[in-house]
């Protein structure tokens, strides 16, 4: 028997093993089996818009930061100089005066 005979029978084992026994007694049968639940919908649908929300808030706040950041760069500021890069934003008008959230 070669190395390849002897890989190809493992494989089949293990997929053998994977399939598991169809028809066995006592495993979870029935006609709801399966089935996902309404809930698990919602959920997922909840999830799905707390990732875009989140994705909205890291994109805002990081643009945000990098305009600031350019700006400093672009005029000698030094970027971590809040009050600094705030003053001459404001001079300049480019100051953003949207709320910022709490992300």
């Amino acid at each position: 028997m070669s190395v390849y005979d002897s890989l190809f029978l493992a494989a089949h084992d293990v997929t053998y093993l994977a399939q598991g026994t169809e028809g066995a007694e006592g495993g979870p049968m029935g006609p709801e089996f399966g089935k996902a639940s309404p809930i698990g919908l919602l959920i997922l649908a909840i999830l799905g818009v707390a990732v875009l929300v989140a994705g909205w808030n890291f994109h805002r706040r990081y643009s945000r930061f990098r305009r600031r950041t350019m700006f400093a760069e672009d005029h000698g500021i030094d970027p971590f100089d809040e009050e600094a890069v705030d003053a001459a934003l404001k001079e300049a008008g480019l100051y953003d005066n949207r709320k910022k959230s709490i992300f």
